[in-house]
């Protein structure tokens, strides 16, 4: 009795965690991202989102953070499936942006992607440096 119950949760938790990888690749797909460029934004291996992809790879709660608040998406839609993808944006800079963006051929978008990862490492570096005596 107690493997059988022990069955029906590993299938249950395996379909949730499948679902949130699923709904993963779908953003990545609806914000038309390699999974290189996506995993860039992430700082993840592509390899990695691969395995999330392919349901290889488990999703936790700090990747799910970092998604949502990297890609403006609605937690709940993404753990659960429940809601809007993302969440509302009234940040006009953000808004204009994100309309410039979706004009660039995707090779720019790649570009920006990577010097948006290279800045964000700049800054890192340079928040190290001046926390230093």
């Amino acid at each position: 009795m107690q493997t059988v119950f022990y069955s029906i949760i590993v299938y249950s938790v395996e379909k949730i965690i499948g679902n949130i990888n699923k709904r993963i690749k779908n953003l990545r797909k609806t914000l038309n991202m390699t999974q290189v460029s996506f995993s860039q934004v992430i700082a993840l291996s592509s390899g990695y989102l691969a395995g999330i992809e392919t349901e290889k790879r488990r999703v936790n709660n700090r990747l799910i953070k970092l998604i949502c608040s990297s890609f403006n998406v609605n937690e709940q839609w993404l753990r659960s499936g429940e809601g809007n993808m993302f969440t509302i944006i009234d940040d006009e800079r953000y808004i204009k942006l994100v309309g410039l963006f979706k004009e660039l051929e995707k090779k720019y978008q790649d570009y920006i992607f990577r010097e948006i990862g290279l800045l964000l490492k700049m800054q890192d570096d340079g928040a190290e440096d001046s926390a230093e005596p």
